[in-house]
């Protein structure tokens, strides 16, 4: 049950929010809506103001926003022309389509911003956990529970900051500050290299002195500027994360079998449900990035489909014949019909055996 109502939240939270970026943005060029929809089937309620009809529909998969004058094709009278999608400008067309993927990530943004102004940044306190025989460590005497306070006269705050300062070593011999038992003395390591897995299973070389980290976690409190420049640089990480990911995929580096669909988004969904409130908030903002990005890759039928027409636009001054889309758009919808497919297919698959999400 946790499941669906996770499932439920998340995606009813991103599909408002993508197309509030396109419903908003067209209103603000005076594009007519006729029809605001949040999920797709029969209408469970709706209501009408105005032009817009608002409905919420039975199945919560996807979403989308209706204006006037949408089909090029579409017969329309003097007065509709004056509120129609496709006589108004190639560049506020290009906007109002882009804005839904940009209010994705304005979401994950806004997200980030709330949970660091509250909870504080959380980091990895630089603390010794367990030292491996025979490394460099080990050699120079280092033991469970040290403290690295500095390296090479630099104070250490955080493991990530104390793994930096040792893999730009270069395997130099560095000097670390260590603190035990209320004392502090200095050690010197020489960092050796060892090939290393990265996030996405790569192997590279990275200089190490033998140690991981004791697992104890600390928290700084953020004002709201410091809050809201961390949410930038949460973000940012995030989506070069992504393109990187979906980059290494497509040069078969990275397996495929990684990407999931709404099995695995419901499951992850339901397990965050039950960690608490901060942890859903976080997942979908990482979703909303995700899903920001997914609609800006040129696929016709996606944004970013629809960009790459309005800059072939821009740049030749008359729009692409409706032939041309029509073609793409087949296209398009079987490139995209068969990444369901697959993402389903990869979603039960880990079911039937039994793997991790």
């Amino acid at each position: 049950m946790s499941s669906v109502i996770g499932l439920v939240i998340v995606l009813g939270v991103l599909i408002f929010f993508h197309e509030l970026g396109h419903f908003i943005m067209a209103r603000l060029f005076g594009v007519g809506v006729e029809k605001f929809s949040l999920g797709f089937g029969p209408a469970l309620v709706k209501w009408k103001r105005g032009r817009t009809e608002y409905c919420i529909a039975a199945f919560p998969l996807g979403g989308f926003v209706k204006m006037v004058g949408e089909q090029p094709d579409a017969p329309l009278d003097e007065a509709e022309r004056q509120v129609s999608f496709t006589h108004k400008p190639v560049s506020q067309r290009m906007a109002i389509v882009a804005a839904g993927p940009v209010f994705n990530f304005l979401l994950a943004v806004v997200i980030f911003f709330a949970l660091f102004a509250v909870a504080g940044l959380t980091y990895l306190k630089p603390e010794i956990g367990k030292v491996r025989p025979d490394s460099p460590a080990a050699e120079a005497g280092l033991q469970q529970g040290d403290r690295i306070a500095s390296i090479a006269g630099k104070p250490i705050e955080s493991w990530s900051e104390m793994a930096e300062a040792i893999a730009k070593s270069d395997g130099a011999p560095v000097t670390l500050l260590i603190e035990r038992d209320g004392r502090t003395m200095e050690k010197i390591i020489k960092p050796v290299v060892e090939p290393m897995e990265d996030i996405f299973g790569e192997l590279h070389d990275r200089y190490i002195i033998g140690v991981t980290a004791a697992g104890s976690t600390g928290t700084i409190r953020l004002g709201p500027v410091a809050a809201f420049g961390e949410s930038i640089h949460r973000t940012w990480l995030i989506v070069e994360l992504t393109v990187v990911s979906v980059s290494k995929m497509i040069r078969g580096t990275v397996s495929v079998d990684n990407l999931g669909g709404p099995i695995m988004i419901a499951q992850m969904a339901g397990e965050q449900v039950q960690h608490g409130l901060i942890n859903l908030l976080g997942f979908i903002a990482l979703v909303s990035i995700n899903l920001g990005i997914l609609n800006l890759l040129p696929i016709p039928v996606l944004d970013g489909g629809h960009l790459l027409f309005f800059s072939i636009e821009a740049v030749k001054g008359s729009p692409v014949s409706i032939r041309t889309r029509e073609v793409a758009q087949q296209i398009g919808l079987f490139i995209l019909l068969t990444l369901i497919i697959f993402v389903f297919y990869n979603d039960i698959m880990r079911i039937i055996t039994g793997t991790s999400f």
